[in-house]
């Protein structure tokens, strides 16, 4: 099972509270540089969350200089050992290309509208490998380990403190076919299995009657987390690296269009109703 904690949501705890801590102590960021024989731009990089392994040694040497207690200190160094360990998703670094499953595994609300597929922790993995197959040209390796890694990333929705998930279809998602109808009718079946048992998914419908909307612009999701020191984040999936959005004024943006088509969107039952139409389609 996918582990718990997300060192890379505590990478980035971490950067947030050495910057906090470096204001709080009247330094600049050069004037840190300077006491501590540093580039110009090491410190700024570490604070925006531009490294991959923090050095225990060098945050306890940054946190005594800001003047912290033995207890921050210690915090702040444990802080940097648990972000230096691997999570189970850096075993499939080869078909996954950016950190947000790392976000998604400690996230306690998931809060997303999809536009072209079904979101990747609901997926069937023979919608999963026809889902890969059209991203680009793949091998059947590589659409494996596709596969095998969306089966993991969704392990956390069967944990005993799993995230809350709300997920808004468009219904050019279930009139699109992937892989045939086979795959869509198992594919439907699996999300009105989910609408029925999973008390912490909710799942609506935005019919395509409702013309355009504030999803227009594209599928995105909002992650939200249990720890205050954990801002909130929008995750907007591009061919490449993921765009991460956690600017405040941003952030409110997307929680602005969340909200408008959620309204807009067919209650979980009226959901329901409308997927098994549309399952007929494929019978």
């Amino acid at each position: 099972m996918a582990d718990r904690y997300s060192p890379t949501v505590r990478r980035r705890r971490l950067s947030a509270e050495l910057k906090r801590l470096r204001e709080a102590s009247g330094l600049t960021a050069k004037q840190v540089g300077d006491k501590l024989g540093w580039s110009g731009g090491r410190l700024t990089n570490m604070e925006l969350n531009k490294w991959k392994r923090p050095d225990p040694v060098i945050v306890r040497a940054l946190a005594n200089l800001y003047g912290c207690s033995a207890e921050m200190t210690e915090a702040l160094v444990t802080l940097a050992r648990q972000s230096r360990e691997k999570g189970w998703w850096t075993r499939y670094d080869d078909v996954l290309t950016d950190a947000y499953v790392g976000f998604e595994a400690e996230a306690s609300e998931i809060s997303t509208y999809q536009s072209m597929v079904v979101h990747g922790l609901l997926q069937t993995p023979e919608y999963a490998a026809a889902s890969a197959r059209a991203g680009q040209s793949r091998s059947p390796q590589v659409i494996d380990r596709i596969v095998q890694a969306r089966k993991e990333r969704q392990e956390i929705l069967d944990r005993e403190d799993a995230p809350k998930l709300w997920c808004v279809l468009d219904e050019a998602v279930f009139l699109r076919p992937a892989g045939g109808p086979d795959v869509m009718r198992e594919q439907i079946r699996k999300l009105l299995e989910v609408v029925e048992h999973e008390d912490h998914i909710k799942l609506q419908l935005l019919p395509l009657d409702q013309g355009l909307h504030q999803g227009t612009a594209g599928s995105f999701t909002i992650l939200d987390f249990a720890e205050p020191l954990d801002p909130s984040l929008v995750y907007i999936e591009v061919r490449t690296d993921g765009l991460y959005l956690d600017d405040a004024d941003e952030v409110e943006v997307h929680r602005d269009a969340w909200d408008d088509i959620r309204m807009r969107a067919l209650h979980p039952d009226a959901t329901a109703e409308r997927m098994a139409l549309l399952l007929k389609k494929y019978e």
